[in-house]
């Protein structure tokens, strides 16, 4: 239950993402409220896929509002932008959106001190290759890939010439990623950038510490150039197995079938299966790649594993990882892809296990005490087919994702309130102990946008605790009967007209548009954001009267 200090009322406390009292419109004409800098860059960055349009913006235009932002940021606050890219690119597992911004800070502190914007020392550290512009490009960079795609993103947009910052935060990420299996997995010809490329772009030194990366970039370099150099099987033992496994194959194909010798070659599952063919069988070729096949990529190909004739052993084995929380925590799998995943396997064989998946990726999200309303968006900005192109290429829609954390708050609440609304609304049962995966289906679609509407039909003052709406905020005005400003003898009305500020309102946001639906920072009205569940944990902090900061700045204990 909430805290309230000796007179009664709630105790002023305050969240991240803060309006600034400037007021807009919403895309759908009510009252819009915008944000300082930071709190737009924050909810933006947490919901852009690059290069995706969105229900009211154009892909361009979004990537445009966010490469500004990124910009303004990496001059006047370096410090909180680096550490809001690194977060974004770690527990907030937006990838792509994080480099893009590493490149933009650098760019726009490259700008800043030729324009002599910067102080001194910053001009220096630019001019150097040092400071904050190396430390945001290597902190980026996590996967083997990513070296190369930042070379891309920045030669595509500002040419070939690569400034210090550039070239040394990339060096600085390929000694610690490149390895023998992360070549095998990424060095392929649908890359633009080749290992070799980046190589011969950064001139990487190796890590002093690993005595065969040096073998391995010169084999990376002979690889790109088809030298036909072949790797030394004492320096560099899987890659020279790997090359060989072919004609192991052709000699037995069934040592496809034995899981360890999979692994000494380094074999990824995609790679296998191109090798069988129809040489083996294929559930017995499943069952031998299983083992050592991620958690995410077991997730995405239970389909096959049914269609293949998968034994029920083995997925139960498969089961049992997506039941293990640390398992489920190191795949960073955003919560709605354990939805995609339930929605798309054939059998019911997985259901349980995914459900335990989902609440491990969802264990952020609180239990609320006393009496919770709940208020999911299904208006047709939040489904496909009306101009939206779903998130990363997926068909999961932002009406899903809503739903997946509607129903966890729900199913997690003492006494929830579960509601879902557009221009009407429906009240949906979340019984106790119920599935979250189940409840997930219970919901439609409705047309139109109406936060107001829904929320003066279920909330009830003598009973909510709190309010919690997920959207994407692009409300129609809502409208009362009015003695004072008339529009046909209506006014437009705000949550804050149907909800005392002792009530707190937490508004959890999937778009990143610009404008609000209400004011937030304080007052008893949070703003949220995010595809992941990270930023639940804020939601206890205020409960309990403390000030919530950003993310990464955030401590529960």
């Amino acid at each position: 239950m909430a805290r309230f200090n000796q007179r009664g009322t709630r105790p002023a406390v305050h969240s991240p993402v803060t309006t600034t009292g400037e007021r807009t419109r919403t895309y759908e004409g009510a009252t819009g409220h915008l944000r300082d800098t930071r709190s737009e860059l924050f909810l933006l960055a947490v919901s852009n896929f690059v290069g995706q349009d969105a229900f009211y913006e154009k892909g361009g235009d979004r990537d445009d509002r966010y490469t500004q932002l990124v910009r303004t940021l990496a001059v006047e606050d370096p410090a909180w932008c680096v550490d809001f890219l690194r977060w974004l690119r770690g527990e907030g597992n937006m990838r792509t959106a994080s480099l893009v911004g590493a490149a933009e800070f650098v760019k726009a502190r490259l700008d800043a001190t030729a324009a002599g914007d910067l102080a001194p020392d910053a001009r220096t550290e630019n001019i150097n290759g040092g400071g904050w512009n190396r430390q945001v490009i290597d902190a980026v960079l996590q996967r083997a890939d990513e070296p190369g795609e930042m070379l891309g993103y920045w030669t595509s947009k500002y040419g070939r010439k690569l400034p210090k910052p550039v070239k040394r935060g990339i060096a600085d990420a390929v000694q610690r990623l490149y390895n023998e299996r992360s070549l095998l997995k990424y060095d392929t010809d649908s890359k633009g950038y080749r290992f070799g490329d980046v190589l011969n772009l950064v001139h990487a030194s190796p890590d002093p510490a690993k005595v065969w990366q040096s073998d391995l970039f010169a084999y990376s370099l002979d690889r790109r150039h088809k030298r036909g150099t072949v790797p030394d099987p004492d320096a560099l033992p899987v890659l020279a197995r790997n090359l060989a496994f072919a004609e192991f194959v052709e000699q037995d194909p069934n040592i496809l079938l034995n899981p360890e010798e999979l692994k000494r070659a380094g074999l990824t599952w995609e790679a296998a299966l191109s090798l069988a063919g129809s040489k083996v069988d294929k559930a017995k070729l499943w069952e031998a790649l299983i083992p050592s096949m991620g958690v995410m990529a077991l997730a995405r190909n239970l389909r096959n594993f049914d269609e293949a004739g998968v034994s029920d052993e083995v997925a139960a084995r498969v089961c049992s990882r997506f039941a293990d929380a640390e398992q489920v925590a190191k795949s960073r799998m955003f919560p709605f892809r354990w939805w995609a995943a339930y929605k798309h396997a054939p059998s019911l064989r997985w259901a349980h296990a995914l459900e335990q998946a989902l609440g491990h990726s969802l264990a952020n999200v609180p239990r609320l005490n006393g009496s919770t309303l709940i208020l999911v968006d299904r208006s047709p900005s939040m489904f496909p087919g009306y101009g939206f192109s779903t998130p990363n290429s997926s068909d999961i829609t932002l009406a899903e994702q809503a739903a997946v954390f509607g129903s966890a708050l729900a199913l997690r609440a003492e006494k929830p309130t579960l509601v879902e609304f557009g221009w009407t609304s429906n009240r949906l049962d979340a019984p106790k102990g119920g599935s979250v995966l189940k409840l997930i289906e219970k919901f439609g679609q409705i047309d139109g946008t109406d936060i107001p509407s829904a929320v003066k039909q279920h909330f009830d003052l003598l009973r909510h605790n709190r309010i919690v709406i997920v959207t994407d905020e692009q409300t129609r005005p809502g409208w009362l009967p009015s003695n004072g400003w008339q529009r046909g003898g209506m006014r437009e009305t705000q949550i804050d007209d149907l909800v005392p500020p002792t009530v707190p309102v937490y508004l959890w946001n999937l778009a990143g548009y610009k404008a609000g639906a209400m004011p937030s920072g304080s007052s008893g009205r949070h703003c949220f954001g995010g595809l992941t569940d990270a930023a639940f944990r804020l939601v206890p902090l205020l409960e309990a009267g403390r000030d919530a900061d950003w993310p990464w700045m955030t401590k529960t204990a």
